[in-house]
This record gives structure tokens, sequence and C-alpha cells, in this order.
């Protein structure tokens, strides 16, 4: 007795059409959550260089005698520059408006009085202060809506 076969003609096409639209969405989402990581380091990167370049040219850094003999334009960082000079090179796509930068001023800065250590050596007075800059963007993926990404860096300045 001979079994009759029937033929399953268009049964691949009919899994394929349910399968790969799933697959690729899951590719996708796999693949957008990558960039969208990458993205958050590249601006967190920029947050923190913007910080500490913002720390390093503080207030004093203008006045520093040692730098006037490097560079006779030395200017005290300002948000523009630190925009102009770190951000705007590390992440082109940030634009201005995400870009901001505070330092704490208030009367409750970290002082160290002047005074003697144990060997006797005059220690000077250190004031410490904090800069932050923040960094925003909202990054349109295309498939999956907009993301916003932001990233906060905090560094101290001490002189």
């Amino acid at each position: 007795m001979l079994l009759r076969r029937h033929r399953r003609t268009g049964s691949t096409l009919v899994e394929s059409a349910f399968i790969y639209p799933v697959l690729f969405l899951l590719v996708a989402a796999i693949v957008t959550l990558g960039l969208t990581v990458f993205r958050y380091q590249q601006t967190a990167h920029a947050a923190r260089e913007a910080a500490r370049y913002a720390s390093v040219h503080g207030v004093k850094y203008a006045q520093d005698p040692d730098v006037l003999r490097f560079d006779a334009a030395a200017a005290t960082a300002t948000e523009d520059s630190i925009y102009a000079k770190v951000v705007s090179p590390m992440v082109p796509w940030v634009d201005r408006s995400g870009v901001t930068v505070s330092w704490n001023t208030s009367a409750a800065q970290a002082r160290t009085a002047p005074g003697t250590d144990g060997a006797g050596q005059s220690v000077p007075v250190t004031v410490q202060n904090t800069v932050t800059v923040t960094v925003t963007y909202t990054w349109d993926t295309g498939w999956f809506g907009s993301i916003p990404v932001s990233s906060t860096s905090v560094a101290v300045m001490s002189f």
C-alpha cells in the first residue's frame, strides 16, 4: 500500500510572513538600543570633559602668571567657550541651548584657613568650588520615536 503524501506548497512562505517581521523588529530594537547607549556614552564623555575644562580654566586661570607666559589671551571659561571648545567638537549634533554650566560660588565654599601643618610649615588658604555641566539633547531614532539623552558632570575647582 502506498501512502500518498500531500505537498504543503506555500507553507514556508506563510511561516516566513509571520516570523520575518518579528525578527526584523527585534534586530532593529537591538541596534537602536546599542546606538542609544553609544550616544549616551558620547554625551557623558562630553559632559565630563566640559566640566574638566571649566574647572581647569576657572576664575584664577586668566590671572596665573605661568598661563599668561604661554597664552597672553588666556581667558576664564564661559558657557560659550566651553560649548565652542569642548562640547561642539565632541558631539556636534548638540546645539548651544542643550549645554548648561553652573559654578558654585556661594558663601558655603569649602575653605581651609591658613595656619601651620604638623611640621611647622605654613599652609595657604584654599578655596574649593564646583562646576556642573549638563549636556542634553533629544535623539530622533526614526523607528521608535524620540529618546531624550542627558548627562551631568560635576568637577571640583581648587585654588
